[in-house]
């Protein structure tokens, strides 16, 4: 398994956007599949907010993890994310959510970012707990509960 910048994977963008769509977009009013290929383009980037990993195998997609600027406007001071990681169904059970989350918190690092944020449905923090994370505070969220996290990474 490789992590790769979606920057160099264009192949890779409708993939990421439908995984996108489905899971966190259907639901959203005036979303639609298009809209969310544009906003993942938008993730192009290499060395600079917005930009996305893919996880792969070869020319197989794997998952996905984004970092992002200002995920939720309810927090406007905290400014940068871990968002929209994802894991196709065949992959699951391999570790690759925690590799995806380890590297955008490594590649945050190494932007000077010293604080990330993350919200999980997991109101236990799943994951996210067991790789280090902190809640910050449970709230309801566009029809959701969900937990916001922070990772320290200047510690």
């Amino acid at each position: 398994m490789q992590i790769e910048l979606l920057a160099d994977r264009h192949d890779a963008i409708p993939i990421v956007a439908r995984w996108s769509f489905d899971q966190w977009g259907r639901g959203v009013a005036g979303n639609t599949l298009e809209a969310t290929i544009e906003r993942t383009m938008q993730r192009l980037n290499r060395d600079r907010l917005p930009l996305a990993v893919v996880a792969t195998e070869g020319a197989k997609i794997l998952g996905t993890a984004h970092l992002k600027i200002r995920e939720m406007d309810i927090y406007p001071q905290f400014e940068h994310w871990l968002g929209n990681v994802y894991i196709c169904a065949e992959a699951r059970g391999r570790g690759l959510a925690s590799q995806l989350a380890q590297h955008i918190a490594d590649r945050a690092k190494g932007l000077d970012i010293a604080n990330l944020y993350l919200q999980t449905e997991k109101l236990d923090g799943g994951l996210y707990a067991r790789l280090g994370w902190k809640p910050v505070e449970q709230v309801h969220y566009h029809g959701l509960d969900v937990l916001v996290m922070v990772r320290d990474l200047a510690a």
